[in-house]
């Protein structure tokens, strides 16, 4: 039997989707298996208009998960308090029921890069984080969820292995942990490990919520398959199947399909939904 998750599991153990508003009316009129949703942080800080109206109207009948993108809590530099203050703001009028981060860095001599880029797995890169998990749960009075990366290269100076610095994270922050699949069998692809023997050490327990999205697949300059963390296609059937692995040691979790980019019809992503609803309906029957 699994074993019991050691942090309080705030999301209904349900199908979620990142929301999109071209999907509003279909959410409303005829959810199907989507017990909850996600937005993105910082499409959300600005002070009022049609977006924040009808996410107060979905916030009513949804459970929500706010998810940071742009805070580069493994950069290093100070975090923005600014865009902490904003963070803040938006979790006391929303009061979602989760709020989870990346493990990854987007800033660097006050310029922005578009992306979530891996770490290091150092000791001083392990302090820097603890430090901005300590001050982002203080500034938004909450635990939040810390999502493993998708990695490309991997640092020839890394000391920890990446389940053991996310476990490290949680043991000094308190704070949960949110498992990427996709970005598992990415990262596995890219470097050359075994997903399966990567989610044997991963801390299942101190898993809040689980992420699904699409990948693209490409080559690097040798002709090794080089996969991309799109967030623009389905779920392919190997993620699929290493999702369920995931789910036979953990039990049940909060399950999310993320499709941010070429956004599909409603009737696509709520497909995708359906069969995470379907995958979660058989490891709680077998549980």
């Amino acid at each position: 039997m699994p074993d019991a998750p050691d942090i309080p599991l705030s999301l209904p153990c349900a199908a979620g989707v990142g929301y999109k508003p071209q999907h509003y009316a279909d959410l409303i009129s005829d959810p199907g298996t989507v017990a909850w949703l996600e937005i993105h942080a910082e499409n959300y800080m600005g002070a009022g208009g049609r977006p924040l109206a009808q996410l107060r109207h979905l916030s009513e009948r949804f459970a929500m998960s706010v998810h940071g993108v742009g805070l580069s809590i493994g950069g290093e530099a100070a975090l923005d308090p600014e865009h902490l203050a904003r963070l803040k703001h938006l979790n006391n009028w929303l009061k979602p029921a989760a709020f989870s981060e990346h493990l990854a860095w987007s800033t660097h001599d006050g310029a922005f890069l578009n992306d979530l880029l891996p770490l290091p797995y150092t000791n001083s890169t392990l302090d820097r984080v603890c430090r901005h998990v300590d001050q982002l749960q203080d500034t938004v009075q909450r635990r939040i969820l810390l999502e493993n990366p998708s990695s490309y290269l991997a640092f020839a100076e890394s000391t920890w292995s990446e389940p053991d610095f996310l476990r490290e994270v949680s043991a000094r922050t308190g704070c949960g942990l949110l498992l990427d699949v996709n970005n598992v069998f990415v990262s596995a692809t890219n470097l050359d490990y075994d997903p399966r023997s990567y989610i044997s050490e991963f801390p299942l327990e101190k898993v809040g919520e689980i992420h699904l999205g699409g990948h693209d697949e490409d080559a690097d300059e040798h002709g090794h398959p080089l996969l991309i963390d799109s967030h623009g296609k389905p779920v392919v059937d190997p993620v699929w199947a290493l999702l369920d692995h995931v789910l036979a040691l953990s039990g049940p979790r909060p399950i999310l399909i993320e499709w941010d980019n070429d956004v599909p019809d409603w009737p696509t992503l709520h497909a995708e939904s359906a069969r995470a609803a379907g995958a979660l309906a058989q490891v709680t029957a077998w549980a």
